[in-house]
C-alpha cells in the first residue's frame, strides 16, 4: 500500500468519529426538548385534575349556597303561613313553600353527585401526581446522563480533533485538499478498498489498469467512476 494511503486511511478514521460525534451532539439538545415536553405534560395533567377539582368544588359551593338560600325563603314562607287567616292564601303558601323543598331535595341530589365527583377526582390526582414524581425522578436522571454525555462527547472531540490536525499536518497538501472534498462529497468515505475488482465505494467494477496499479501501491489511484481514492484489499 501506498504510504500516503495508510495516512490517509488513518485521518479518514478520525473524520469519521468525528462526523458522529457531531450527529450525537446535535441530538443533545432535541432529546432535552423532548424531556421538557414530558416534564410539561405531566405537570399539565396534575394541573388539569387540580383545575377540575376546584371547579367542582366551586360548583358544590354554590350548590350549598342555593340550598341555604331556598331553606331561608322556606323559613320565611312558615311564618308567613302561620300568621295567615285565609285559607287559600295559607294554600297558596304551601305550595311555594313544597316548591322549595322540592328545589332543594334535585340541589341536594346534584350536590351528592358532586361529591362523587371530587371523590374520583381526588384519587385520579393522587395517581397523576404519583406518576409525575415518577416522571420527574426520571427526567432528573436522564437530564444528568445527557450532561455527563455532553461532557463525554466534547471532550472526545477535542481529542479527535487535535489528532486529526496532527495527521493532516503530515500528508502532502494537495493529497490532503483532494481528500477533504472527496470526503466532504461522498459523505462516508474517501478512500475505499477494492474488492474483486469493485470499489466499494460506488459498487461499479473498476478497469484491469486502474485494479492493476492499485495493487502494486506506487501510485495514488482514483475510481472513473466515483472518484474516491482506492487501495488494493490486502
Amino acid at each position: 500500500m501506498h504510504p500516503e494511503l495508510e495516512q490517509l486511511l488513518v485521518l479518514q478514521d478520525r473524520e469519521q468519529k468525528i462526523r458522529q460525534i457531531h450527529a450525537e451532539i446535535e441530538t443533545v439538545p432535541l432529546r432535552r426538548k423532548s424531556l421538557e415536553a414530558q416534564s410539561a405534560a405531566s405537570v399539565a395533567g396534575v394541573e388539569t385534575l387540580k383545575q377540575k377539582a376546584r371547579h367542582v368544588e366551586m360548583d358544590r359551593k354554590k350548590l350549598e349556597l342555593d340550598v341555604g338560600t331556598r331553606a331561608e325563603t322556606i323559613v320565611r314562607l312558615k311564618t308567613q303561613q302561620y300568621q295567615t287567616r285565609k285559607n287559600d292564601e295559607f294554600q297558596a303558601i304551601g305550595h311555594e313553600i313544597e316548591r322549595y323543598e322540592n328545589e332543594i331535595s334535585k340541589i341536594e341530589d346534584d350536590e351528592l353527585e358532586l361529591m362523587v365527583q371530587a371523590d374520583k377526582i381526588k384519587a385520579d390526582l393522587a395517581e397523576e401526581e404519583k406518576k409525575a414524581a415518577a416522571v420527574k425522578q426520571s427526567i432528573a436522571r436522564q437530564t444528568a446522563d445527557l450532561d455527563e454525555k455532553s461532557k463525554v462527547l466534547g471532550s472526545r472531540l477535542e481529542e479527535l480533533t487535535r489528532e486529526r490536525a496532527e495527521l493532516a499536518g503530515n500528508i502532502d497538501e494537495d493529497l490532503l485538499t483532494r481528500f477533504e472534498r472527496l470526503f466532504k462529497s461522498k459523505g462516508d468515505a474517501a478512500v475505499v478498498a477494492i474488492e474483486h475488482g469493485v470499489c466499494t465505494g460506488c459498487h461499479m467494477k473498476v478497469t484491469t489498469a486502474t485494479a492493476a496499479e492499485a495493487r502494486a501501491g506506487k501510485e495514488i489511484v482514483s475510481c472513473e467512476n466515483c472518484g474516491r481514492i482506492l487501495y488494493e484489499q490486502g
